[in-house]
């Protein structure tokens, strides 16, 4: 396996030469041991454990030293130098290993795989201890709940191509802490789309795709963890092998139809996370296929665009997922992002969670209630992975207990809705759900609730468990007899060893006689030094055994202490043993309910998703919008839900606006204000709100096609299979582009994909070079849009030449936003309207951002003057602007009589002497004109 390293990584290659070098003379035998493992590792950081530490070395220690800011210590030395260590306590391990993950780094995790003590030799020395990468911890494939976003996925993504089908390609992804796995087929020049969708953790693909011209910038760009593998890992036929071995079946035909890329791609993932995992698997679905067209495709830079899941400064709050979300789940939150970045295209589909949503927002009660039950369930699917890999404990036996009951209440509120009330809403997704999440792992409840206990009133343990089976005390009193013999006896030695002080002090005299304990000696007795001579002399010496000298104590023991302590430590042990027993027995009986428990995960964070969506239906007056199959587009009073939701904060109110595409003959007889085409041309002044205007169609138009109601008074939108955006200035100087360039890639792409069926939002192209470049780039886009794409869409621009192109096109509509002026100031209204902007008030703009007056009173000048000379190349300017004067100065000396002597002249005519006299006329001709 290799992989990029980490850019921590690359400052130096002493580490890997120290590897390669194992073996050589001066390297202790535990170097040794430590080289040759590290040497399987290059690209990570090696947490080598000795004890309750995990010790790094070399380069690995100086990369950890300062990305934990740990201090940098010396062991040792080695090829006569000093070797660089740190290191981490194993119990806080959890804690630095987050932090180096989330910096980039992958760890490989090495531990003792036996007692020092079975190392001794016959001669005294030691040998190191055996030692093992039990793991290899990479960004995609972490699963501990304090290394993860509880709200979001962590996917582990992989791409794979065949020579046959060069134009597209395999992507598949899952998630080892649920068990999701899905698979696509996409096109090439959609890929970098569908990773922007899953925002994955880790991206694996071969050495050769990522020397693609096309694929490899793609994954370059990636903010993901990029793992390149060998082409071998991509093998069609060992990945087919690969799933038939992991899903134990004779053929995927029940799991459908795979192409040989996608089999390259499932299996490259299930290799690499057995090979990360050291051969133990997760729990994992089969492979899900995403159909072409399943889908609304929304490219990497309209994602970006619009803010779906977090905003262009990588936040989650601010953006659009952060206002909608009001799920009470991990599960649910996950669920609600996978669908904001996936609207479906089958209106049945989409209806069919729309009706999900409406009922519930008349069922006003029975939505409280589901909540609190939900609210109320642990992340399940994530527990039973842990159980999965043997990374549990007892809390996730908990979850699961925990989350089978309150999915089996969330079925039983469901199962006694009235048909009458189900037949008024037709909500077959919630009868759906309820069958999911009905009594299936019933007997597995049972048993966990007798094993752990039942949690309390609001659905937890009723005390806190510990996080390993190691440290025991979970399991209740009553569940095994075998246990409880145990603890009794445990219990009851302590007893007795409390009445065997009391007597020894009663015995010796000595009342301040006490029995401790001590992790080396074990259970002995602690006399004060002032009175220990007395058990040293007889009668006492008899009985008490001298252990220890101390500066105040002196430790004794005696045979019948030694007798009690063992029976302590024997019943501890063994009851300690006997829990973890009884832990794995529940474990795996959990593993062979892990479909029906997948399955009841699932169908409750879908029933959270849906009861969000109607929570947040009921909170902001959203509308359930009517989703067909035309290509209808009429959303009234719509608002952006996120502008909205920022300016309730301060207070203040949304002016809603209608958006009409498309529309028919009946509507476009009901219409008032705005117009009734396709395709609109938005002219208007900048702050007035064009770009919020464009940006809440786009957003409403996911909403709805997720299954959401959507902030409108009335909404009608028919499907939409892509969406493109091209709004707000960037630039990429790392690859070389200019925001310019930036802008006309991403035009190209929206005219070269974009259908009759899509929507597109574009915002000031052309604006990024001169004047007349810029506005015959946007008139020509406009017009491809509008007779070559035919698509539905939305053109912001402050070329205001444009708007004469409604006249000759026909499904273009010019649409502007009402301004006014008051006393000099312009007062923005923010209400869109027919027709188009006379100007764009951007010098008034200017003064609101605080512009000095002389620069603003300038200004006006100039672009009086401008206003009234159109062609100012042809046209006298301002006497005082160098541009225009200098404009003057050509046009006076086009027709001088110095520019007229030099036109007679014929250069090749002329001889030495004609050419001599010649200067001696131009002299005086010149002369004659300065004094002139």
């Amino acid at each position: 396996m290799s992989g990029t390293p980490a850019p921590h990584q690359q400052e130096s290659s002493s580490g890997i030469t120290a590897v390669r070098s194992a073996g050589d003379d001066g390297a202790t035998p535990m170097m040794a041991q430590y080289l040759d493992i590290k040497k399987n590792y290059p690209d990570s950081l090696l947490f080598y454990r000795m004890g309750d530490f995990y010790e790094l070395f070399f380069d690995d220690a100086r990369s950890a030293a300062e990305a934990l800011d740990i201090t940098l210590t010396r062991r040792g030395r080695y090829k006569g130098e000093d070797i660089p260590m740190c290191g981490v306590p194993v119990r806080a391990a959890e804690t630095y290993l987050s932090r180096l993950i989330k910096r980039g780094f992958r760890v490989a995790i090495c531990e003792q795989m036996e007692e020092p003590s079975a190392r001794r030799s016959g001669g005294g020395g030691k040998t190191p201890v055996r030692r093992d990468v039990v793991r290899h911890v990479t960004p995609g494939t972490i699963t501990e709940d304090n290394l993860l976003d509880a709200r979001a996925h962590n996917y582990l993504a992989a791409l794979a191509q065949t020579e046959s089908q060069a134009d597209e390609c395999a992507l598949s992804w899952l998630d080892m802490s649920t068990g999701d796995f899905y698979v696509r087929t996409t096109p090439v020049e959609e890929v970098s789309a569908g990773l922007a969708r899953l925002m994955p953790g880790e991206v694996l693909a071969s050495d050769s795709l990522f020397a693609h011209p096309v694929l490899g910038s793609v994954l370059k760009a990636q903010e993901a963890a990029l793992t390149l593998l060998p082409d071998r890992q991509f093998s069609s036929i060992a990945g087919e092998r690969r799933l038939l071995d992991y899903f134990n079946v004779k053929t995927l035909d029940s799991f459908g139809d795979y192409s040989r890329a996608q089999l390259a791609a499932c299996g490259a993932l299930l290799d690499y996370v057995a090979t990360t995992q050291m051969g133990e698997m997760p729990v994992l679905n089969a492979p899900v296929h995403e159909t072409a067209g399943s889908i609304m495709v929304i490219d990497a830079a309209t994602c970006a665009n619009l803010e779906l899941t977090r905003t262009l400064e990588g936040q989650r709050r601010g953006s659009l997922l952060s206002v909608i979300d009001r799920t009470v789940t991990g599960a649910g939150s996950r669920l609600m992002a996978d669908d904001l970045t996936a609207p479906l295209m089958e209106a049945a589909l989409i209806n069919n969670r729309l009706e999900a949503v409406g009922f519930l927002v008349e069922e006003e009660e029975l939505r409280t209630a589901l909540r609190g039950d939900l609210k109320a369930c642990p992340d399940m699917a994530r527990a039973l992975s842990r159980l999965s890999l043997g990374r549990a404990g007892p809390r996730d036996l908990a979850a699961l207990r925990d989350g089978i009951i309150q999915a089996h209440k969330a079925a039983a509120r469901l199962n006694a809705i009235t048909p009458k009330t189900l037949d008024q809403f037709s909500s077959p997704l919630l009868g759906d759900i309820a069958l999911a999440i009905g009594h299936h792992a019933a007997g597995l409840e049972d048993h966990l609730t007798r094993a752990l206990g039942a949690p309390d009133a609001q659905g937890r343990a009723g005390y806190e468990l510990p996080p390993t089976s190691r440290e025991g005390g979970f399991i209740v009193e009553g569940y095994d007899a075998a246990l409880d013999e145990l603890r009794t006896l445990k219990d009851e030695s302590r007893r007795i060893m409390a009445s065997l002080q009391e007597r020894y002090a009663e015995e010796t005299g000595i009342r301040t006689l006490k029995i401790r304990h001590h992790k080396a000696l074990g259970y002995h007795l602690d006399a004060p030094s002032s009175q220990a001579d007395k058990l040293m002399a007889p009668p006492f010496s008899e009985s008490f055994i001298h252990r220890q000298t101390l500066t105040n104590v002196v430790r004794f023991t005696t045979t019948e202490l030694s007798t009690l302590a063992q029976r302590i430590e024997e019943a501890a042990g063994q009851a300690l043993e006997l829990e973890h027993e009884l832990f794995k027995a529940l474990a795996e009986e959990a593993l062979v309910l892990r479909d029906n428990i997948m399955s009841m995960s699932s169908a409750m964070a879908r029933l959270d998703v849906v009861t969000s969506h109607a929570q947040l239906a009921s909170e902001q007056r959203y509308c359930r919008p009517v989703v067909d199959e035309s290509r209808a587009f009429r959303i009234i009073n719509g608002r952006h839900p996120v502008v909205e939701a920022a300016l309730v904060r301060e207070g203040a109110n949304f002016v809603a606006n209608d958006c009409r595409l498309d529309c028919t003959a009946e509507e476009v007889g009901r219409q008032t204000m705005t117009p009734a085409r396709r395709l609109w041309l938005m002219t208007g002044p900048n702050m007035a709100g064009k770009s919020t205007f464009l940006r809440q169609n786009a957003l409403i138009t996911i909403l709805a096609q997720m299954g959401s109601f959507v902030p409108a008074d009335e909404a009608r939108i028919g499907v939409v299979d892509r969406l493109f955006s091209r709004v707000g200035a960037a630039d990429d100087l790392a690859q070389g582009r200019s925001t310019f360039m930036v802008e006309m890639i991403e035009t190209a792409a929206i005219l070269h994909r974009a259908g009759e069926r899509s929507l597109v939002i574009l915002d000031e192209i052309g604006r990024g070079t001169a004047t007349f470049d810029g506005l015959s780039i946007a008139w020509a886009v406009l017009e491809h849009l509008h007779d070559v794409n035919r698509c539905r869409g939305l053109f912001a621009t402050h070329f205001h030449e444009l708007t004469v192109l409604s006249a000759r096109l026909d499904n273009l509509a010019n649409a502007t936003i009402r301004v006014k002026e008051w006393e000099g100031e312009v007062v923005f209204m923010h209400k869109v309207e027919a027709g188009s902007a006379d100007r764009s008030y951007g010098i008034q703009v200017a003064r609101l951002a605080g512009l000095p007056e002389a620069v603003l009173t300038r200004a006006r000048d100039v672009l009086t003057w401008l206003e009234s000379n159109s062609t100012p190349a042809k046209t006298d300017g301002p006497s005082d602007l160098p541009l225009f004067a200098g404009t003057q100065t050509g046009a006076k000396n086009t027709s001088d009589p110095l520019h007229e002597r030099l036109k007679e002249i014929h250069p090749d005519t002329l001889t030495p002497k004609d050419a001599l006299e010649l200067i001696y006329d131009l002299k005086k001709l010149h002369t004659s004109l300065s004094d002139d």
